[in-house]
């Protein structure tokens, strides 16, 4: 036998090209989703004359529309596709529960009151609705935990616990709505979850929290590989199981919030997602979270641009589009987790 060539290739993981598969057709959707969503409208603009518009080459009334209407829209609805698609993974990944989501487990409701007492109470003190819908998350986070929790945390009590808890603010919300009705009119569009109206001053607020969440995460992705393989096997790795677990749930918890103190009550996004990246990049987070990424800024970006133009010129709410969508597949994975 003759030996052996020096740098023959080396076995590689049987999902690498799923990965990179994954990755690379996750950016090609997000590019054509954001080129799609931008020429699309009541004023359509040729995907090639964007780019000039936007150069200055253009005319001045599409360039109004793409600057000042469209691509603050766009961009919102990506930061909050990668927002909530990593807020699932991470909950997915540290309560080791298919089934959690911001919304199902409480989380988004919980922002949302909290959101909503600032715009609907405190109307001249909108710049603090991202840091009052996290304290909203972090208390629907610690409610849920202590009501489902029983010798440590049940994965079928945690989604039980935190259904109660998104119907109990749900209610609250809906008070608020009633006691205050004369000012809620602005805060109708945004619990029903969606885009319309958003400007570059919604775009500031979200992007820190979007950059910081996404840098934690990044960072957190040997925690969570680490935590697949159980606390015992986590300690021996070095991690500190309560702690990693507390700075992730509050990621998560910032993630969510900074999402619904945009674009309101969308659900489903942070459970979708992951399911479906995870059948190309498998449990390995440190593939599965920027595939995530990637995968939930193109679906709200494509989402919002079918949700405007379907129907146009009716424009429905992308949370209506996201639960026609997202409640047939949460009953299946019930059915399924049932099953086994």
């Amino acid at each position: 036998m003759g030996p052996v060539k020096e740098g023959a290739a080396v076995d590689t993981h049987p999902r690498t090209m799923k990965r990179r598969f994954a990755l690379g057709i996750g950016l090609l959707t997000l590019v054509l989703t954001f080129v799609v969503s931008a020429s699309v409208g009541v004023v359509s603009i040729a995907p090639y004359d964007i780019i000039p518009t936007l150069m200055g080459n253009g005319s001045a009334e599409n360039y109004r529309i793409l600057f000042h209407i469209r691509l603050p829209r766009i961009v919102t609805g990506a930061l909050t596709g990668i927002n909530l698609a990593l807020a699932g993974c991470i909950l997915q990944g540290i309560l080791k529960n298919p089934l959690a989501d911001p919304g199902i487990i409480g989380v988004s409701s919980g922002a949302g009151l909290a959101a909503m007492c600032i715009m609907i109470l405190l109307p001249a003190q909108t710049s603090f609705v991202p840091l009052a819908a996290f304290c909203g998350a972090m208390v629907a986070v610690a409610l849920v935990f202590a009501l489902s929790w029983e010798n440590g945390v049940r994965p079928m009590r945690m989604v039980l616990a935190g259904v109660a808890i998104a119907a109990f603010f749900g209610g609250a919300m809906t008070a608020l709505m009633v006691f205050y009705s004369d000012r809620v009119q602005g805060t109708v569009n945004w619990m029903a979850g969606g885009f319309a109206g958003r400007s570059w001053t919604h775009v500031e607020m979200v992007l820190p929290y979007t950059l910081i969440g996404i840098a934690g995460t990044f960072l957190g992705s040997r925690w969570l590989n680490a935590l697949q393989l159980g606390e015992e096997t986590a300690r021996s790795l070095g991690v500190h199981v309560p702690r990693a677990r507390f700075v992730l749930l509050v990621l998560a918890s910032l993630l969510a919030a900074s999402a619904v103190s945009a674009a309101g009550m969308l659900g489903f996004v942070g459970l979708v997602v992951p399911h479906i990246v995870r059948l190309l990049t498998g449990a390995d987070f440190d593939y599965l979270l920027p595939a995530a990424a990637l995968w939930g800024a193109a679906l709200i970006t494509g989402a919002d641009a079918a949700a405007r133009t379907v129907f146009a010129p009716v424009e429905i709410p992308v949370g209506v589009f996201m639960s026609f969508l997202g409640a047939p597949f949460f009953l299946y994975l019930l059915k399924k987790g049932m099953k086994e």
